[in-house]
């Protein structure tokens, strides 16, 4: 396994989802994309002006992917990816990563190309999203 030094280099506060209602409004309201090894919600935001916004991840990792030694493995090994694939633009979009299985033995480079899909795709659906019309809530009451 590759080690990837990152030594200086942070993860703010402000680029990550950390509110339990943050989580429940991009999962109630928001839209989500499917790639291999992940499921990736996202939601743009609409209260703040654009120059203000920024994306915002969070990873939810859960029980059913391990013990919390490998849990917490994903998710520093997807924030990582995450931190080296962060999008230049500033659009005002909440994205989460739900992670599958196989991403625990999955190799770093592939991880990272992964994620960096994800974003693309969030950022770019987020866009088209924002452009058509408010959100509607994903699930039936």
């Amino acid at each position: 396994m590759q080690t990837v030094n990152s030594a200086g280099k942070g993860f703010p506060g402000s680029k990550r989802l950390l509110r339990r209602s943050d989580f429940q409004r991009v999962y109630e309201f928001g839209r989500r994309q499917f790639t291999g090894n992940m499921t990736v919600f996202f939601l743009r935001r609409t209260d703040l002006p654009e120059e203000a916004a920024s994306v915002r991840v969070g990873f939810t990792v859960g029980r059913v992917l391990g013990g919390a030694v490998e849990r917490n493995r994903i998710r520093r090994r997807m924030r990582e990816a995450v931190r080296l694939n962060w999008p230049a633009e500033t659009v005002p979009v909440d994205i989460v990563f739900h992670p599958r299985k196989p991403v625990l033995d999955l190799p770093f480079e592939e991880l990272a190309r992964e994620v960096e899909r994800g974003l693309q795709l969030a950022i770019q659906r987020a866009r088209v999203a924002g452009e058509v019309g408010a959100a509607k809530p994903l699930k039936r009451k």
